[in-house]
């Protein structure tokens, strides 16, 4: 063990808990996988927790190697394996439902938290605080995390709302340090010391360089292959932010070489296929074969899922050499490489293309060393000297290990309002989201800004003043006055619009569409206005899941639906439009700040998976540049959950509501829905 394991484990043993901080590959979850044998071996439970179902599923697989299937169950809403286990791996809201439902936790001693720093997720960050103010001081929780500046800010936080010591535990080197280069044609593999030479020498920009860059030769990913190949660094990582271009580049550069694997590695690569032949059906193509053999190969979200499993199982056994892939990847357990390579800087980030940040970047960076093999680990960007003064000072930042804080992103959900009116009155709510990391900061903020406020009134009453002192004295009491009760007063505007809407009463009695939110997690408020408005009735088994479908899942752009809508179908969707469209949904989502789903194009596609269809025959109604065999599976999983979670909402007062959803979701569930990948 590295100290820093050791550290940790050694506070556990103690019965704290610890926040663990170190950079990608260094071996944070040696420390969860001791927690849990141990509390294992006690006969008592533990809980790990993921940010994301893949790295559930994964984690899955490697417990059930380790501790053996029956001690292990899995908890993602849409799959449930031995859900007694006395080792539950889950996705963070799934522990989170259990809280504040009130599920007994008698024998729970220990919770992970497994990429803790997801807790700023503008989309799901809320969960993981609600995990850490719900859990009970008793419970030992283990954080770990990627490298954080404000640990210590974030550990004191947890020890307030907890009540419970954190030890922080932070390992600021890399068992294999990471040499961060950048390649072109031009270069080669180099330094940005020679990429500032370089543009030295080109000096500055002309009006016509956007026409001569066009007329240079630029650097492709077959280029950084050749510079890599030569340098002796395969297998590595190339980490693309296209789904299509992981696909085309691979298939470009299979067309391109021989083979990149040893006689012996070939032999085995076509027994793991053999094996696999059986599960993969139509999803293995004669190319991917041949990909597959040459050691190439593309991983992304959309991919197969029994393809996707192939893939990550020929990489870990090191017959893939290069594999192209999208940032899902770089959330994978134990996918070294000897070298990183990066297609480009920008990516998408939600609302803007933005540069990566150093965190973003040293998350897919640190797959580049494979401990006890590497003395270092390359990353190389792809990159022309041209470009170097738009990214200097990202890669500096890079370089510097200029990591972003934590930043609390609290925004409870309807769902989460209305589960906490129901366990407490409106003072104990008050309570809790006052306990949250953005009342905490916003707590200190304010605090600061009643000290400042007071010491510049003093040095006002002394005669020293001016009109810019006034305004900052105003400024700073008005900080001071609203800082604290920002939470508070967010939080009854949610509670105010659900008396506006007639979910609650004035004195915050449950109508029926506050009952629903109890149990609704996707798409809140449009699915109970939708269920209100009885836009579900009447609906046949298929049809209703391919609403739900559509109601809980978007394609990718450039996807066409190759099925006609029928007549009902058409007036289906002119439906639920009508209601998407009301004031009391569109206000809805503008005071949560979230878009609902709406994709109508799955309506017959998930109608096809529910009447029994194989995936290779829903495939063959959709027009896709990529594989979106994956994409389409989690929407059905997806679905599956939002059908579960319309079951539980109703099966007290609508009986038959509740059957013909139970077979919906005995119909849906088979085949590739079921697979743990």
């Amino acid at each position: 063990l590295d100290d820093f394991q050791v550290q940790a484990i050694e506070a556990l043993d103690a019965g704290r808990s610890v926040l663990v901080c170190a950079p990608t590959g260094t071996g944070k979850t040696v420390v969860a996988d001791w927690m849990v044998e141990r509390v294992l071996a006690r006969g008592q439970q533990v809980v790990f927790t993921a940010p994301i179902k893949a790295l559930s599923n994964q984690k899955f697989r490697d417990y059930c190697r380790l501790f053996g299937e029956s001690q292990v169950g899995l908890v993602t809403g849409d799959l449930v394996i031995r859900r007694d286990a006395p080792c539950l791996v889950m996705t963070t809201e799934i522990l989170r439902n259990m809280l504040l439902a009130g599920e007994p936790l008698d024998a729970l001693q220990a919770v992970v938290l497994d990429e803790i720093h997801f807790l700023d997720d503008r989309e799901r960050g809320t969960v993981w605080e609600e995990v850490l103010i719900y859990l009970p001081p008793t419970i030992q929780v283990i954080g770990l995390s990627a490298t954080l500046p404000n640990l210590d800010e974030l550990a004191a936080w947890m020890e307030s709302v907890r009540a419970a010591p954190v030890d922080v535990i932070v390992e600021p080197k890399r068992a294999v340090p990471l040499e961060l280069c950048l390649v072109s044609k031009r270069t080669g593999l180099v330094g940005p010391r020679a990429y500032d030479e370089e543009a030295r020498t080109l000096g500055p920009r002309r009006h016509n360089d956007r026409d001569d860059r066009r007329r240079a030769p630029q650097t492709s990913h077959l280029d950084v292959f050749r510079v890599l190949r030569d340098e002796d660094l395969l297998p590595y990582l190339y980490f693309v932010f296209s789904r299509k271009n992981t696909e085309l580049f691979a298939r470009r550069l299979a067309r391109t070489v021989t083979t990149l694997l040893s006689a012996e590695e070939h032999a085995a690569v076509i027994a793991r296929i053999s094996a696999a032949a059986p599960t993969l059906g139509y999803a293995l193509t004669d190319e991917l074969y041949e990909m597959y053999t040459l050691g190439i190969a593309f991983h992304h979200a959309g991919l197969h899922v029994h393809l996707k499993t192939l893939v990550e199982e020929l990489y870990e056994a090191r017959l893939l050499k290069v594999l192209y892939c999208t940032s899902t990847f770089a959330l994978g357990v134990n996918m070294p490489a000897r070298a990183v390579a990066f297609d480009e800087l920008m990516k998408f980030d939600g609302t803007s293309v933005a540069v990566l940040g150093t965190r973003q970047f040293m998350q897919k960076a640190g797959r580049a060393g494979r401990r006890g093999m590497d003395t270092v680990g390359v990353v190389a960007v792809r990159m022309e000297v041209e470009d170097w003064s738009r990214f200097r000072e990202a890669f500096r930042r890079y370089y510097n290990g200029e990591y972003e804080p934590v930043q609390s992103s609290f925004n409870l959900s309807w769902s989460s309002i209305v589960l906490l009116l129901a366990a407490h009155d409106l003072e104990g709510a008050r309570r809790i989201v006052e306990r949250s990391f953005l009342a905490w900061k916003l707590d200190r903020a304010a605090e600061k800004a009643r000290t400042d406020a007071a010491r510049l009134r003093e040095r006002i009453s002394g005669g020293e003043t001016s009109k810019r002192d006034k305004q900052t004295l105003k400024r700073l009491k008005r900080t001071g006055n609203q800082a604290s009760e920002r939470c508070w007063n967010e939080f009854l505007h949610k509670v105010q619009y659900l008396q506006e809407l007639g979910y609650l009463d004035p004195d915050l009695g449950f109508q029926a569409g506050a009952r629903l939110l109890q149990h609704l997690q996707i798409s809140e408020i449009l699915v109970a206005e939708l269920y209100l408005e009885g836009v579900f009735e009447g609906l046949d088994d298929a049809t209703l899941f391919g609403l739900l479908c559509a109601l809980s899942h978007d394609l990718p752009r450039g996807v066409e639906r190759l099925v006609s809508f029928t007549k009902a179908d058409k007036a289906l969707v002119t439906a639920v439009e009508r209601v998407r469209r009301t004031d009391r949904v569109k206000l809805a989502d503008e005071i949560a700040g979230a878009e609902n789903p709406w994709e109508p194009d799955l309506l017959p596609i998930g109608r096809m998976w529910a009447a029994g269809r194989p995936l290779s025959d829903v495939m063959a109604h959709i027009d896709s540049a990529t594989d979106i065999s994956g994409t389409l599976i989690a929407g059905f999983r997806r679905a599956k959950d939002l059908c579960g979670q319309l079951r539980d909402a109703v099966h007290g007062s609508m009986p038959e509501r509740a059957e013909q959803l139970t077979r919906v979701i005995r119909a849906v569930s088979r085949d590739e829905v079921e697979v743990v990948a």
